[in-house]
């Protein structure tokens, strides 16, 4: 009886966890590749509107089994899954329904800087609406991500503030790392991305609200010349879409003396990661 008991219990516990983990939503998707990246297991799509999740746009999409990127390229279209769940989303089930032309730069090609180049002094606006440059944080350790707040994507802005608010939490356990470093999120999305804007989404990442200070982790954006300038720089990529913006992502970590140390192309690194990094920076 008592093992039967155990056993029981086990279930439900089973029960009530599976339970508290929701199932992704999947959502029908058909579109037209725009190009097939490799080395991201990604593909961008120029897709019809997504009902119930996202109207028509180009966007990039991480592709759940990567074996089937061999097959795609550039024009061919496609039908697909959508799968999204509270951390991440991808394609699955992928169907050609009509092949393009192969394009030899199917892989997205960046441009990024070098450990080690001197980052210029950028200016921005923070969101207090003061004037920001990236030549006032010399002497400390500083980490720059992209961004903005309407990010519909759970694997990309979202990610990368999440990402953000677990450094800016570890390092304030350490009063030395934490006085020696500084987070700073930019904003390409210029129109809507005001400083108001930007102090809510901060402070709401942060979870301290009205009482949030921004010394630590600042969020900023500016004229649309100064966000290309920056973004050029680091090799970001962006276009806009009817009201969401296609884009990469981007996060440099850099040196007390406005070096690049450290530059991660993706959204596959780890918040402990980038803590190694300055730690690594600072004495």
């Amino acid at each position: 009886m008592r093992g039967k008991l155990h056993v029981l219990v086990c279930v439900g516990l089973a029960l009530v966890i599976g339970s508290c983990q929701k199932a992704p939503e999947h959502y029908p998707v058909a579109g037209k590749i725009i190009s097939v990246d490799q080395e991201k297991k990604q593909i961008v799509l120029n897709h019809g509107d997504i009902h119930g999740y996202m109207p028509a746009m180009v966007m990039p999409f991480k592709v759940k089994d990567p074996t089937q990127l061999s097959s795609l390229g550039r024009g061919d279209e496609v039908t697909a899954t959508l799968s999204v769940d509270a951390r991440e989303s991808w394609l699955e089930n992928i169907k050609v329904t009509s092949k393009g032309s192969r394009d030899a730069r199917d892989a997205e090609i960046r441009a990024l800087p070098h450990e080690g180049d001197l980052v210029p002094d950028f200016t921005l606006v923070n969101q207090d609406g003061k004037k920001i440059s990236v030549n006032d944080y010399r002497g400390k350790a500083l980490v720059i991500t992209f961004i903005y707040t309407r990010c519909p994507l759970p694997d990309y802005c979202p990610l990368m503030s999440n990402n953000f608010a677990a450094i800016d939490k570890e390092l304030r356990a350490g009063p030395d790392y934490y006085r020696q470093t500084h987070l700073l999120s930019v904003s390409f999305d210029t129109a809507h991305d005001t400083p108001k804007v930007l102090r809510s989404y901060g402070a709401a990442y942060t979870q301290r609200y009205s009482d949030e200070k921004f010394d630590h982790w600042e969020f900023a954006s500016g004229s649309e010349e100064e966000i290309k300038s920056i973004t050029k720089f680091f090799g970001l990529q962006y276009s806009q879409s009817a009201d969401q913006i296609v884009h990469s992502l981007v996060t440099a970590v850099i040196t007390p003396n406005g070096k690049i140390y450290k530059i991660h192309p993706a959204n596959d690194w780890k918040p402990t990661e980038i803590v190694n990094e300055l730690q690594q920076l600072v004495p």
